[in-house]
């Protein structure tokens, strides 16, 4: 099973996050193209995890074709977009989360046990999810190559976690995906063994290590 050792930053007192981030945090390449037949286009995507006394922070980086951000809300549609998603599950539960962030920062969160029976989490408790998005790149939408970044810190609690008891690990995946742009991808960090893509399928999950 695929797993990451997810750090404590240990320096933000003295170092700003990017910074922290750059020198201690674990590195993710998400570059399993799982159905390539169908969708071999693989965008540049990678980035960095750690943890703070009270969040879990990811920073995306991707650089690839097309920019696509047409849901400007939380808890849109973020999937059909320019898009990242990070999925998480305790170990001892059935139900897992799935955040799914686009190039303008906006967040679709939802838990349930499968596709099937996903609910959203509250508008404000999405809200609370802190989020710095930037893009740089061609400007025009119809081609060129664009480098964005989407940085998250969910806080523990919104996880159902006590910061102050955080479990040995999380399982989990991370995705970078565009259903609606012009080179449609499905790429993952583990990998994903279905016939066609399928990201809500916990029974790939890796680890996420505390």
């Amino acid at each position: 099973m695929k797993f990451i050792q997810v750090p404590l930053l240990r320096s933000l007192e003295e170092k700003d996050l990017d910074t922290a981030l750059e020198t201690e945090g674990a590195r993710f390449i998400v570059s399993e193209v799982n159905w390539p037949g169908s969708f071999p286009y693989a965008p540049l995507c990678g980035g960095r995890i750690a943890r703070t006394e009270d969040s879990l922070i990811v920073d995306f980086h991707v650089s690839g074709l097309d920019l696509r951000v047409e849901n400007l809300s939380d808890n849109g549609r973020q999937w059909e977009d320019s898009c990242c998603e990070l999925f998480l599950r305790l170990p001892d539960d059935p139900a897992y989360f799935n955040f799914e962030i686009n190039a303008a920062g906006k967040i679709l969160a939802a838990r349930g046990t499968g596709r099937g029976d996903r609910v959203q989490l509250p508008i404000e408790d999405v809200a609370r999810i802190v989020r710095v998005a930037s893009v740089e790149g061609a400007q025009d939408h119809e081609g060129g190559i664009w480098d964005w970044r989407v940085l998250v810190m969910i806080p523990y609690d919104l996880l159902g976690l006590d910061p102050d008891a955080l479990p040995e690990k999380l399982l989990g995946n991370i995705y970078k995906c565009g259903d609606k742009t012009a080179h449609p991808h499905y790429l993952s960090w583990a990998p994903v063994g279905t016939p066609s893509p399928d990201f809500h399928r916990p029974e790939y999950f890796g680890e996420f290590l505390f």
